[in-house]
């Protein structure tokens, strides 16, 4: 069997981190099996899908590194196509048109919440006579089209993650509606699951990979498929993706989507490597951290799990760390600069840079950290409470005096590491004082507190921004 999996998102939204997830195991399969991975845009909510939820899924995709082996499929393109497969069904006699009204519908549902019955339609306008679907139209109803589904069939099905499935007919909700409401002598829109059967059957799709949040739309498919006289692909369905009480990730949990992730300053890499552990279990004695180009060739259903999987956001951030400290100074500063440049802040050299990036990127977790750690060279800094007591000290000033005289006998801008350790050493020895209270109260000058990185480093580097002088002598 040619592999073909395929990406159905419905761009009502941005591009979704369960959704992603879908995404990349769809596209670890086809890699490995030699296949064709689709993507198909299921815009037929018109009223809700926006082109610029499309590009964000576009865009999204790319990021993570995955890409469609054919141009995209645009589902409301398609409408023509799929009024066909429910004429057939009508003509066949699987499919029926509806003219309960909304009223009548509510007054089913009400008594059937009244009485305890689940909801369902009670398929009553599945036999009419022309008499009466001749008075229906009369009176000015236009019907909906729904499928028949038998209350007494079992639809069975061999899932490549849950294994052997089954769902009872009188637990679909009865007859299913296909298309919308229309004048009897015509279709009105497609609906979901039926649209899904169509373009799936067309663009021979062998594999449709999706979370078990559709588990109960793959029984109804597969009756249309069967309906039809299609070829019913091979189903797998995901484990959901949880949030930390065990409920189902959602907008309220605050992130969801890719862009949002992207940029809080989550790498690719990172966000692809830990989605595909949202669920999927590495072989024996392979280490969690890994590029998901290199895995195709391990990838496999039989490692994916049954149950949910929690999001955590303590892994993410070790797996984006890791990610980060692994990055050469030139490919962290290529990441940084243009973030850099973004706040207005520019690089006097390439040099520069590449220190910068070497001094804040051990301690950096997201790429946004840089923004943060690197802020103090590009921008005057404000004074914390800590930094703003250490320079009360009455030492202080007299410290500052001294080094800022001995910075003007250094004849170039900037200085070395070696003369500022000599410069420490001897402001040290000259005025009698602790070595910890002079770097101290340099470095509140400096950076406005008392914690950061190695301060002879910070120190020549902002020498070389031009900055230090400036900065030790706003405190005298």
């Amino acid at each position: 069997m040619k592999v073909r999996v395929r990406l159905a998102p419905s761009p009502t939204g941005t591009l979704h981190i369960g959704t992603a997830r879908t995404a990349l195991f769809n596209w670890l399969f086809a890699k490995k099996e030699g296949g064709t991975f689709l993507l198909r845009i299921e815009d037929t909510d018109l009223e809700r899908s926006k082109e610029e939820y499309i590009k964000n899924i576009y865009d999204g995709l790319q990021w993570l590194g995955i890409k469609w082996n054919e141009p995209p499929i645009i589902q409301s393109e398609r409408a023509s196509k799929h009024k066909e497969f429910i004429k057939t069904l009508l003509d066949k006699g699987f499919a029926y048109r509806c003219y309960a009204s909304e009223s009548e519908l509510e007054e089913m549902r009400e008594h059937q919440k009244k009485n305890g019955l689940p909801p369902r339609y009670d398929n009553r306008h599945r036999v009419l006579t022309p008499e009466q679907e001749s008075k229906f139209i009369e009176s000015g109803r236009n019907p909906v089209i729904r499928f028949k589904i038998n209350d007494e069939q079992t639809i069975t099905w061999n899932d490549l993650i849950r294994g052997q499935m089954s769902w009872s007919g009188k637990d679909l909700g009865g007859d299913m509606v296909i298309a919308r409401k229309a004048p009897a002598d015509s279709i009105g829109d497609p609906l979901y699951n039926l649209v899904v059967v169509a373009d799936d059957s067309e663009m021979k799709i062998s594999h449709v990979i999706r979370g078990e949040d559709h588990l109960a739309n793959t029984a109804k498919q597969i009756l249309l498929y069967q309906a039809l006289d299609l070829n019913i692909p091979v189903f797998a369905h995901t484990p959901l993706i949880l949030n930390s009480e065990g409920k189902k990730l959602s907008k309220r949990d605050g992130v969801t989507s890719i862009s949002e992730f992207k940029k809080m300053g989550y790498t690719s890499e990172a966000m692809a490597n830990y989605m595909t552990l949202l669920g999927w279990s590495v072989p024996e004695g392979m280490n969690e951290r890994f590029k998901i180009s290199d895995i195709s060739e391990v990838f496999s259903f039989e490692k994916v799990n049954k149950a949910s999987a929690k999001f955590d956001w303590d892994k993410l951030n070790w797996l984006n760390s890791q990610v980060i400290h692994e990055m050469s100074p030139k490919t962290l500063l290529q990441n940084l600069d243009p973030l850099f440049k973004k706040n207005g802040w520019n690089l006097p050299s390439q040099e520069l840079g590449l220190k910068l990036v070497n001094l804040i990127g051990p301690s950096m977790i997201l790429m946004n950290d840089g923004l943060e750690q690197a802020k103090p060279f590009f921008e005057e800094p404000t004074l914390n409470n800590d930094g703003k007591k250490q320079l009360e000290i009455k030492e202080a000033k007299k410290i500052l005096q001294f080094i800022l005289d001995e910075l003007e006998e250094i004849p170039s801008s900037f200085i070395t590491e070696q003369q500022a350790k000599d410069l420490l050493n001897q402001t040290t020895k000259t005025l009698n004082l602790k070595k910890g209270l002079v770097m101290k109260s340099l470095r509140a000058s400096l950076f406005g507190t008392l914690n950061g990185p190695d301060l002879i480093q910070s120190w020549v580097l902002l020498s070389g921004f031009s900055k230090d002088r400036a900065r030790i002598s706003r405190f005298i």
